[in-house]
């Protein structure tokens, strides 16, 4: 499933389509994806503007002038793709073969930009597991909203406030940071890298990083600017193609040629001075991977 870097891709490959463009003509072409589409779905938007594409943890957000706030997941394997009069086709280049039928196009929406050029977005997704939900009142009080932690992208994420949020947590440390509830949008593959880039273990006790010793606050230090590091740099490079994920424009992520741990199994660890190699377990039912050389 696409993680936050891939959502946040995604975003920026629609903002400069979406926002200020007025949605002519929205079709839903079957009645539901994983859930079935709001009352009066294309009713409600049709002939309204969009005021701003955003993204919470791994849904995007579509803010409509005096309508509802879209919210979007892609799910497994939902993506959106751009046409325009210049070009019918997708761009890109592609590694992987994605779906092109047309009956996996299930949202189509027309847009006008406010120069006057008209272009399409077209959600396609073959596994029909994305969905398109309002909210109605605040965003955070919509129950796919409420409740998510803080964004990793940003310094708020810093030692002190992530040693806030695991103090006296006894579950593995890779586990909590998978919780929504204290970081929004962090997922397994992000969490192996970040761990590994810190050199802490995915096996010890969370709370164990959140003392007030000097130890323990470096540690907390270094885990923060990890998970930073490893979003953006995963943001830069357009994410990571992993089974059908593909960003706006068709073309791939490239971060997985940067995965220092993450589906390297038996080869050696690559952190300089390290003679341990990467092992592969499995906690939550999720894998992790992780050198117990020199992460501790």
């Amino acid at each position: 499933m696409p993680e936050l870097p891939e959502v946040e891709t995604v975003r920026r490959g629609l903002q400069p389509v979406l926002e200020g463009a007025r949605l002519v003509k929205v079709e839903a072409r079957r009645p539901d994806l994983r859930f079935p589409f709001p009352d009066k779905f294309s009713e409600r938007l049709t002939d309204k503007t969009v005021t701003a594409l955003g993204r919470r943890a791994k849904y995007l957000t579509m803010h409509i002038e005096d309508g509802p706030l879209l919210i979007c997941h892609l799910g497994m394997s939902g993506s959106f793709r751009i046409e325009t009069a210049e070009s019918s086709g997708v761009p890109g280049a592609f590694h992987h073969e994605r779906s092109k039928s047309s009956a996996h196009d299930h949202v189509v929406f027309d847009v006008v930009s406010p120069q006057g050029e008209r272009s399409r977005v077209i959600f396609n997704d073959p596994r029909r597991f994305g969905f398109m939900l309002f909210a109605e009142g605040a965003p955070d009080t919509h129950p796919m909203l409420a409740g998510l932690g803080v964004e990793p992208t940003g310094n708020a994420l810093d030692g002190p406030l992530l040693a806030s949020l695991l103090e006296g947590r006894r579950a593995p440390l890779k586990v909590a940071l998978l919780d929504q509830r204290l970081i929004a949008g962090l997922g397994n593959i992000y969490v192996s890298e970040a761990l590994w880039r810190a050199g802490l273990s995915p096996l010890r006790e969370a709370g164990t990083v959140a003392g007030t010793g000097k130890k323990t606050r470096e540690q907390c230090r270094r885990l923060a600017e990890a998970i930073r590091s490893v979003i953006a740099d995963a943001i830069a490079a357009g994410g990571s193609s992993l089974r059908d994920y593909v960003q706006a424009d068709g073309s791939l992520g490239y971060f997985q040629h940067s995965f220092a741990v993450y589906d390297r199994e038996g080869e050696p660890c690559p952190k300089p001075g390290c003679r341990g190699n990467i092992e592969r377990i499995v906690q939550s039912g999720r894998s992790t991977f992780y050198c117990r050389t020199c992460q501790r």
